[in-house]
């Protein structure tokens, strides 16, 4: 079966045909060509598919496609200000070291995104929790922890 569904992804609206056993990242890589979001387990055990629909931290590799109908998701492209400039978490990951070969770096700067945007001011416990479902193999998490502690720093300050 197959249905014509309608959202809004990286503020921009977005008509795509899906067949019903498609997830979300499968419409994301594929006929949206928006390959910042990875599949790493395809099971929702590494966080390296996160991306935001209507303003919560989801595993697109679980995500129904048909589910999506009607929703605002953000991914890792839509944080990009004008002229390809990095947002405050992507310069805060790339300042403090939360990046090595990259790979779970979507993921992570998605959920980061998801928490900073419901807590400035989060505590380390408080950011452990909301990267809980996000693995790295390469950082050891501590530059990720400085990274997010960083960038909610920056956001604070921003007027």
């Amino acid at each position: 079966m197959k249905k014509e569904i309608s959202f809004i992804v990286n503020g921009n609206e977005v008509i795509v045909t899906v067949e019903a056993h498609k997830r979300l990242i499968d419409i994301l890589r594929g006929p949206l060509r928006l390959t910042g979001t990875k599949e790493g387990c395809g099971e929702g055990e590494c966080g390296a598919c996160t991306v935001i629909v209507d303003g919560r931290a989801v595993n697109s590799c679980l995500y129904p496609a048909m589910e999506v109908e009607g929703k605002n998701v953000l991914t890792i492209e839509g944080l990009q200000g004008d002229d390809n400039q990095l947002s405050v978490i992507q310069q805060a990951f790339v300042e403090k070291g939360g990046i090595q070969c990259g790979f779970c770096t979507p993921g992570m700067i998605m959920s980061a995104k998801a928490l900073l945007d419901a807590n400035a001011n989060p505590t380390e416990e408080e950011i452990r929790d909301a990267l809980v479902g996000n693995l790295c193999r390469c950082t050891g998490y501590v530059q990720i922890i400085e990274s997010v502690k960083f960038a909610a720093q920056k956001l604070r300050e921003k007027p």
